[in-house]
């Protein structure tokens, strides 16, 4: 018979590797819309910060999870 308790058997660890894995998903999520809406500035936009069209599509190009 075990004589281990319910608590012990609880991996605490959870929580915390639960919250990194979101901050994960949030991270990608809001490199997949920046990058999607850069592909809709204007030349003038692109100017005024001083980026290229070449700039966007290397930008756009990458996989979400690459930074």
């Amino acid at each position: 018979m075990s004589t281990l308790t319910q608590n012990s058997m609880t991996n605490h660890h959870a929580p915390g590797l639960i919250q990194q894995i979101g901050e994960t998903l949030h991270v990608w999520h809001e490199r997949y819309r920046t990058r999607r809406e850069l592909t809709n500035w204007t030349a003038r936009d692109l100017h005024d910060v001083g980026l290229s069209w070449s700039d966007i599509a290397y930008e756009a190009d990458k996989p979400f999870w690459r930074a």
